[in-house]
């Protein structure tokens, strides 16, 4: 059965076509929902002109890990809408915490040293449970925004520390920090420059730690990693120390498709940053707040941050988030711009809104009066090994994983065909009321925190029957 090939980004969120390109008239029919949306929605990450010959999927409302359309069907979420739902849906205290702040402060803003109460102990809580040496928070909404806040702040340090030259970023090929402008080119996924016509020559990219797929015959984890650390040092000496400003890395590259890192990988990155005065920036967007068994992925990889970016989790996007924190000395060169130029001259309109401060701390307090992290370290040791049983199939292979997050690719002649075939079980997924995501030739998982292992067997029992259905009608 041939079909045509798909990138990357063209399968991340491909929806499945019907069979009659939309019509619009002047009647009723071009004022329903799905109606509306067509005419007048511009869609995230979406084959626009796919689209124009499907119907909308409507949500409706959201249950515990269960999303319902408009016409009443329950999809299974396994991948938390956008790695981000983490304690699931119509949670009753983030709903409670929202509304309470709506009727005391609806917002305020924190320019010229406004705060608020919600914010400073939101503040004072990440300090406490981050990574030991990070002492401050700046908040934004998204987490490009956060990204590129935390290259501002590198180049700010690097400037008043007397190295101003020190402005290249170094990123990992297939890594994901977001959609702006700058953070687009951090990303490291050709597509996305090429759509959006993204260069900067600040951007220089490595290869991501793939260990399955770019090892050498023979070459252990060790070996591979202190491979690429010698190929990240060549690099840095190719473009010269005194122009590299900062590495920035997710601790398992999630968009990317569940690249776990092999062993000894970061431990050795980090030697190469501290010997070069390169500053290194966590990702903690996908990873942060419980989703590799513990509250930050940086404590799962042994990873010492000078500045961590945070969202998605941090309100389980109960409402738009994010934060920059970094350490003090970070914060020193900071204050010493702002003696010298007058201002901190950095942050947006939203920055720490009230509501999101309150639902972020709810969020917080719930992870820990529930035990959420122990909860998710017990079910992973099931949702891993479920996974893994995947194998079974012959079109299944490279199975990985850590946490409640995994991902799997699927074994075809060419990447092409992989890649297809992905979309086409994404889509099969769905008519099975399971949310899964296809990224290029793999599949990755990611539920809610919350799931029980019960409905982790229902969830593995419709993908199970979606890969039957894609071997009997993509191989057939």
């Amino acid at each position: 059965m041939h079909r045509q090939p798909v990138s990357a980004t063209d399968s991340h969120f491909s929806h499945k076509p019907s069979q009659k390109k939309r019509v619009y008239a002047m009647d009723d029919s071009a004022y329903t929902l799905d109606g509306l949306d067509h005419k007048h929605h511009l869609h995230a990450f979406t084959h626009l002109s796919e689209f124009e010959k499907q119907r909308s999927l409507v949500i409706e409302r959201g249950e515990g890990i269960f999303l319902i359309d408009t016409d009443g069907r329950r999809y299974l979420d396994a991948m938390s809408s956008l790695w981000c739902a983490t304690l699931g849906y119509s949670e009753s205290r983030l709903v409670e915490a929202a509304r309470k702040q709506l009727a005391a402060l609806p917002y305020s803003h924190t320019f010229r040293g406004r705060s608020h109460a919600k914010l400073i102990q939101l503040a004072h809580k990440l300090v406490t449970i981050s990574p030991a040496q990070l002492t401050r928070v700046f908040f934004a909404s998204s987490g490009s925004e956060a990204n590129e806040s935390a290259i501002k702040m590198a180049w700010t340090y690097h400037k008043f520390n007397g190295n101003p030259k020190k402005r290249k970023i170094i990123s990992r090929l297939n890594g994901y920090h977001g959609s702006t402008i700058f953070a687009t080119r951090l990303t490291g996924m050709p597509q996305m420059h090429e759509f959006m016509n993204t260069e900067f020559p600040e951007i220089i990219h490595v290869e991501a730690p793939g260990f399955s797929s770019m090892a050498a015959n023979g070459e252990s984890e060790v070996e591979f990693s202190a491979r690429l650390a010698r190929e990240l040092e060549a690099l840095v000496l190719l473009h010269g120390a005194d122009s590299i400003a900062a590495f920035i890395t997710e601790p398992v590259m999630g968009v990317g498709g569940v690249i776990v890192p092999p062993e000894t990988y970061f431990e050795k990155v980090q030697e190469v940053l501290q010997r070069y005065d390169i500053l290194l920036i966590v990702d903690e967007v996908v990873c942060g707040f419980g989703r590799t068994g513990n509250m930050f992925g940086s404590t799962t990889f042994g990873l010492k941050p000078d500045l961590l970016t945070v969202a998605k989790g941090i309100s389980s996007a109960y409402f738009p988030i994010s934060g920059v924190l970094v350490t003090e000395r970070i914060y020193e060169a900071l204050l010493q711009a702002s003696a010298q130029k007058g201002v901190f001259s950095h942050g947006f309109t939203y920055s720490g809104h009230p509501v999101g401060a309150a639902i972020a701390l709810e969020t917080l307090t719930i992870l820990e009066e529930r035990n959420i992290i122990e909860h998710v370290r017990r079910v992973a040791q099931i949702f891993q090994a479920q996974v893994r049983a995947l194998a079974e199939f012959d079109v299944v292979g490279n199975v990985r994983g850590v946490g409640l997050m995994a991902g799997f690719d699927l074994l075809f002649d060419d990447d092409h065909t992989a890649a297809a075939a992905a979309t086409e079980l994404m889509d099969i997924a769905e008519r099975n009321l399971v949310f899964v995501r296809a990224v290029g030739k793999t599949i990755v998982l990611a539920p809610p925190l919350i799931i029980t292992e019960s409905e982790i067997d229902d969830l593995m029992n419709r993908l199970r029957r979606s890969i039957k259905e894609l071997v009997a009608s993509f191989c057939g």
